[in-house]
């Protein structure tokens, strides 16, 4: 896994009303806690289908990046087009994350199997983009970008398992249920659509832990409100074998509201495209 550390050490309804049996909605009806239902499984799989059936929506990301006791996080706001599947994210990164006082957002365009940045890597002109084939990245982009690409993030929930219901729950005025269990990156690549399929792919070979534990928050017609997913791999520690590998631990959150809002994505120019050396690019 030292591929996936490089890229990212850097980076990196109605309230609970739950007892350890059962719990309540608004609206009176019985929610049984604590097991699996029958549906449970298959209303997490199916979040990527109801995503693509809904359009698009607003989104705001949340990337926490935990190596050896320092914590890095990266936030993120912008919208997405589900049927199209591309939208635009806006990041910020924390101050030292680009090892300056001060660094401007990041533009990300998030398209199947490509990724566009600006203001990011070293010696990339202001005016430029920096274009990665995220079919390449030994993560497939689930964590290298600073923000987990929305629509990737409800296609890993394919290879959801042993999913459980925790209780009903209110995300930006929604009611939702609150959905949680583990997926696997191999077993969602091969479930995935076709679009996303090659990034998951490369994700389940460039990951050395490929279970993912996550929480999932569905509303009634089975929107994807947010998801939460804890990414877990090992960093190669210092050249030479002088250090023994650390843990890192990335936590992706993904929220997703205003469904239906309008969504522009313009791509790069060829012209605009960076060609030269990039010193780094993919992780901020």
């Amino acid at each position: 896994m030292g591929q996936v550390s490089r890229a990212t050490a850097a980076a990196v309804g109605l309230g609970m009303c739950a007892t350890a049996l059962a719990g309540c909605s608004g609206s009176g009806e019985a929610v049984e806690v604590g097991t699996a239902p029958r549906d449970a499984d298959r209303a997490v799989r199916q979040a990527a289908d109801a995503l693509v059936r809904a359009g698009s929506s607003k989104v705001r990301t949340s990337m926490e990046t935990a190596s050896g006791g320092t914590k890095l996080t990266i936030t993120g706001t912008g919208s997405f087009d589900y049927a199209a599947r591309r939208g635009s994210l806006r990041l910020v990164l924390p101050p030292d994350a680009a090892g300056a006082a001060e660094h401007a957002p990041v533009t990300e365009l998030l398209t199947p199997g490509a990724l566009y940045m600006k203001n990011r890597g070293e010696g990339v002109p202001a005016d430029k983009w920096v274009w990665v084939d995220t079919t390449r990245l030994p993560d497939g982009n689930l964590v290298t970008g600073g923000a987990t690409d929305p629509l990737v993030a409800a296609e890993l929930l394919r290879g959801a398992r042993d999913v459980r219901l925790v209780g009903v729950e209110t995300v930006d005025g929604a009611r939702v249920r609150h959905y949680r269990g583990v997926t696997d990156i191999a077993r969602a690549a091969e479930t995935s659509s076709a679009p996303a399929r090659g990034s998951l792919r490369a994700a389940a070979g460039g990951f050395s832990v490929t279970r993912v534990p996550f929480d999932a928050y569905l509303d009634d017609a089975g929107l994807l409100r947010k998801v939460r997913q804890r990414f877990t791999f090992a960093n190669a520690g210092v050249a030479g074998g002088q250090s023994a590998p650390t843990a890192v631990t990335v936590v992706s959150t993904t929220g997703m509201y205003s469904f239906g809002a309008p969504v522009r994505v313009v791509l790069p120019h060829a012209t605009d495209i960076y060609t030269g050396k990039i010193v780094s690019a993919a992780g901020p």
